[in-house]
């Protein structure tokens, strides 16, 4: 087996970022805060359907769910990693649940997807510079089997069809959900990537 000491450079940088990712999720659905605000880079930036804006407003904005009870778990399937020198983008697939009442009905949604991550190596140490999830499609289920929930046709349609049912209840406990999110498909999507490609090219994100 190949010890960490002489490991190739690039493996040792995809183990990091994979544990960067890893960590994350445990560290976020866990509400280890502390350690949480250790795998983003100081102008790391997230990007979600509640929350857009820097690490610390979204840790911040987590904290606050987190203390009134708002529940949002994430589970984490494979990586592909893309490596530039010190540079990264790496794809992730996931699943975000959440659970809240919907019209008086608790409900779990679950939405599949990737995460989309730029990451850069400074003075050594891997970290989020970017967090782009990508929403490729969900559900809605009462916990209950036997409950009926009825959903708001109008509103529903008002989100994409990637990401409907977690922004139609986010929208329900007072998020405002931003609404042109990438999914699988469409322009979103596409100008995501190139932005990965300008990332992996050396070039400054906007």
């Amino acid at each position: 087996m190949t010890s960490e000491a002489t490991a190739p450079s690039e493996e040792r940088d995809r183990r990091s970022i994979r544990d960067l990712i890893e960590n994350w999720a445990i560290w976020r659905d866990a509400g280890d805060w502390e350690r949480f605000r250790t795998v983003w880079h100081d102008d790391g930036r997230m990007n979600a359907t509640w929350k857009q804006g820097t690490a610390d407003e979204f840790i911040e904005a987590s904290i606050q769910g987190w203390n009134r009870g708002v529940s949002i778990l994430h589970f984490l399937g494979g990586t592909s990693i893309d490596l530039s020198g010190e540079r990264a983008i790496a794809q992730t697939k996931m699943t975000i649940s959440q659970r809240a009442e919907v019209h008086g009905v608790l409900c779990d949604v679950v939405c599949t997807g990737r995460f989309y991550d730029f990451l850069e190596k400074r003075r050594g140490r891997w970290g989020l510079v970017l967090r782009q999830p990508i929403y490729e499609k969900d559900r809605i289920d009462p916990v209950d089997p036997s409950a009926s929930l009825k959903l708001d046709d109008n509103l529903l349609s008002q989100f994409p069809v990637g990401y409907r049912h977690l922004a139609y209840l986010q929208s329900q406990i007072g998020y405002p959900v931003k609404k042109d999110m990438p999914g699988l498909k469409g322009p979103e999507v596409e100008a995501l990537y190139a932005l990965g490609e300008h990332w992996l090219r050396g070039e400054p994100l906007p």
